[in-house]
């Protein structure tokens, strides 16, 4: 089939999906995810779309655009204000669910390379599932979303160090601390100069932005958003990282409206391709080989995520329903574990039965979390004060008829 009809069928499958997800008021992302798996390329469902360049070009554009809007709505002052939530929730969410699936690969496979490979996938969230669940609930004015996008930066901060250990030890490199301490210098670096840039230049874009015309505007700011990506690449970290800080540069600036406005349908477009070819590498079929460790996974990336969420809360003085709205909200697995599975799939130090089956495996617990993180965040409210209770209003003091005392 030609990629016209392939994109044809996509395009319907995602939309269905999308009117499905209206009318169930259910968010789209797990059904985005699902039409990928039934048009996928696995058995026993027939194959209908082949994964390729230009699907995958067009699903990178969809998580730099997530984002990057996720970065309009937190200017600076916002991120700086928040450091502490970073450093504290980001430190807890490492420890918990790095030291947890750290315990599950050394269970499975003894203090190994595969035992780390493991600890990454379990460790980190899905940065473009949960900025899209966070759209859809109406969570990004909450007091602990920015913890949560706090999480987030950190995790993707770590595993871009991670990743390059995790490369080097597939294929049988030694690893330095020199490496690893050069590679964090340049990510910090790199972090630094663009916030600091997000200081200085919106007074300068603003003088330039109200005289550009809207396609121009367009072409401008996918021209920001895709270099700041190319260049967070280039420097060894993510590229939805630079997209998030190409936002921030553009959240106190005057032309973030129409920004904003102009790139609303071009997101949503690009962004169920994502989630769609997501689903294309998600085999479902081999549940039976493995389903051993995708039931150990599961419950230990679940629970891991409530506990460490619950935990850098309390420690930050959220109240217990907000805690454990912010455990809920960090459930979902995605991309980064995806990449890590390719990476331990091509690593040839690696033990061939773990090379096998890790691409599986993480595909089943991204698949399983996604779906139970965005309806545990959806109804995360509801399961809080089922948990928890409802506060008390607090006492009123009696009041005589002659007045108050």
């Amino acid at each position: 089939m030609s990629l016209l009809g392939q994109l044809a069928i996509i395009l319907v499958a995602v939309a269905a999906a999308a009117i499905l997800g209206e009318r169930l008021r259910f968010s789209a992302i797990p059904l985005f995810m699902l039409a990928g798996i039934l048009l996928g390329p696995y058995e026993p469902f027939p194959s209908a779309i082949v994964e390729g360049a230009p699907l995958y070009l067009i699903s990178e554009l969809g998580i730099i655009l997530l984002l990057f809007y996720l970065g309009l709505e937190f200017s600076l002052d916002r991120i700086t204000q928040a450091w502490k939530l970073v450093a504290r929730g980001g430190v807890i969410d490492l420890i918990i669910n790095g030291g947890l699936g750290f315990l599950v690969g050394v269970a499975l496979f003894g203090v190994t390379a595969e035992a780390l490979i493991v600890a990454g996938i379990i460790y980190v969230s899905s940065s473009g599932i949960i900025t899209q669940a966070l759209f859809d609930f109406r969570r990004l004015a909450d007091d602990e979303t920015d913890m949560v996008l706090g999480v987030l930066v950190f995790e993707d901060i770590a595993i871009t160090v991670f990743l390059a250990i995790a490369s080097a030890l597939a294929v049988g490199q030694t690893v330095s601390a020199g490496m690893i301490t050069a590679r964090t210098v340049i990510i910090i670096a790199f972090v630094a100069a663009f916030l600091a840039a997000s200081r200085y230049l919106p007074k300068y874009i603003d003088r330039v932005s109200p005289k550009i015309e809207r396609d121009r505007l367009v072409l401008a700011s996918l021209a920001l958003v895709v270099g700041s990506a190319a260049l967070a690449a280039g420097a060894g970290l993510s590229a939805p990282i630079g997209a998030l800080l190409a936002g921030i540069l553009l959240s106190e600036t005057e032309a973030r409206e129409r920004v904003e406005r102009h790139l609303y349908g071009l997101r949503d477009f690009t962004a169920a391709i994502f989630f769609f070819t997501f689903g294309l590498q998600i085999d479902v079929g081999s549940v039976g080989e493995i389903w051993q460790w995708v039931l150990v996974g599961v419950v230990v990336a679940i629970g891991g995520k409530l506990v460490s969420g619950y935990v850098a809360g309390r420690t930050s003085n959220f109240t217990r329903r907000q805690s454990f709205t912010a455990g809920a909200s960090l459930i979902a697995r995605g991309e980064f574990s995806l990449i890590l599975a390719q990476v331990a799939a091509l690593g040839v130090a690696l033990d061939p039965s773990f090379r096998q089956r890790v691409t599986s495996f993480t595909g089943m617990l991204v698949l399983v979390t996604a779906v139970v993180g965005v309806i545990l965040m959806r109804e995360s409210r509801t399961v809080g004060r089922a948990i928890f209770g409802t506060r008390k209003p607090a006492a009123q003091p009696a009041v005589s008829e002659e007045g108050p005392s």
